[in-house]
């Protein structure tokens, strides 16, 4: 299976995905011309998992991280620094 164009399951609903999917970025109000290929997918896996929610952002709105936690969106890069800091404070 090649990368080019595939189709994931997000929540609920099936859509293609991959490098030759052309879209435009999930950030509420941005125009800008992407793809659905992995250099632009929130998380490590394509239809979310437990870092990412799985939508495709800019690289404006696609936040760098440590490990597991990078390329995350903006809501999801919060998310995972206030879990981060919480395990660190033992919160």
């Amino acid at each position: 299976m090649g990368y080019a164009c595939y189709e994931i399951t997000r929540n609920g609903e099936k859509i293609e995905a991959g490098y030759s999917v052309e879209t435009v970025c999930e950030e509420d109000g941005c125009t800008e011309q992407i793809d659905r290929g992995l250099a632009h997918l929130c998380g490590a896996m394509p239809g979310g998992d437990e870092y990412g929610c799985g939508g495709y952002y800019c690289s404006h709105h696609l936040y760098g991280g440590i490990g597991p936690a990078e390329g995350l969106c903006k809501r999801d890069s919060k998310r995972w620094e206030e879990e981060s800091e919480g395990a660190v404070s033992g919160a």
